[in-house]
């Protein structure tokens, strides 16, 4: 039983918000939206794969009654599936019938330790998804998480963000590809994208947060070696459930502004502070203009 299932709990009520929760078909997502629909939450579950997403939404409403979802289709590795989902939701009528609602940017899909591929435009996959898909992502739907402020932008990362360095010279990890150092970075970036989006959007109404949700048994296991992965199921401590892995982005959804650090990272349902790489404004602000430029966008 993870210790932050056993000390914390909610019954916080989410009538009239509106959830956007990236990679919501399966796992951690999964249980997120399926948490949030039960507090009366609007959830859109983003989905790669729409047949897996629809599947998804059927199930949580058939689980939870009453339970506002819609699956829509997303493929944070190609930035024209990004730019047609927040097309999408714009121009959907599916919101409050006054106006055009986004308080909470769930950034949980992912990719890890995976094999050397490319996104459709050209960037290392784990970067290009874990970091560059959902930065692009919270960039086209800000305007909407400012009219609809007080809103909030969660960003899932990793423990793992503590092994992770930018590789500027690098990103495209063609000179050097290592399924293990690609994550890590992809995750360190999360992190600094937090906290670089945290400063920016102050006083606009947006906040931002980082969790690592620990080591939860998801799919997204399924690239790490077999006998490692069933070294951590035998000592199942170490190992979350979905359910259990989704408390702390619950924890950052719903507990007061006033009782969270803007920009912070969240395990357990609780601050902790990311490694010292973590915490370099210098990078996080190099990161940002990097990942403008590589996205040929402009974001003050």
């Amino acid at each position: 039983m993870s210790l932050c299932v056993s000390k914390w709990s909610s019954d916080v009520r989410l009538e009239g918000k509106t959830a956007i929760v990236t990679g919501a078909n399966t796992g951690i997502g999964k249980e997120t939206a399926k948490d949030l629909a039960g507090r009366g939450a609007r959830v859109i579950l983003a989905c790669r794969d729409m047949a897996k997403g629809e599947q998804a939404a059927r199930d949580i409403t058939r689980e939870v009654k009453g339970a506002k979802v819609v699956a829509r289709q997303l493929d944070l590795a190609d930035t024209k599936s990004i730019c047609q989902f927040a097309e999408n939701i714009y121009n959907s009528g599916w919101h409050t019938h006054t106006h055009k609602t986004l308080h909470y940017l769930i950034n949980n899909a992912g990719v890890a330790i995976c094999p050397y591929a490319m996104t459709v435009d050209g960037f290392e996959l784990q970067f290009g998804v874990n970091h560059l898909g959902h930065f692009f992502l919270t960039f086209l739907l800000l305007d909407l998480l400012k009219h609809s402020a007080p809103s909030r932008v969660i960003n899932l990362s990793s423990a793992s963000h503590a092994m992770g360095k930018i590789q500027f010279d690098d990103l495209s990890g063609e000179k050097d590809y290592h399924p293990v150092k690609a994550y890590a970075q992809s995750k360190m970036a999360n992190i600094l994208f937090t906290r670089e989006l945290a400063k920016r959007t102050e006083g606009e109404g947006v906040t931002a947060y980082s969790v690592d949700p620990g080591l939860v048994n998801t799919e997204i296991l399924r690239h790490i070696r077999r006998p490692l992965v069933d070294i951590f199921k035998t000592f199942g401590f170490l190992i979350k459930t979905p359910a259990e892995g989704a408390y702390s982005t619950v924890y950052c959804t719903v507990t007061p502004e006033d009782q969270l650090i803007n920009g912070g990272l969240y395990r357990d349902c609780a601050s902790v502070e990311p490694c010292r790489a973590g915490r370099d404004d210098g990078t996080a602000l190099k990161l940002w203009a990097v990942s403008c430029h590589l996205l040929g966008i402009r974001w003050r």
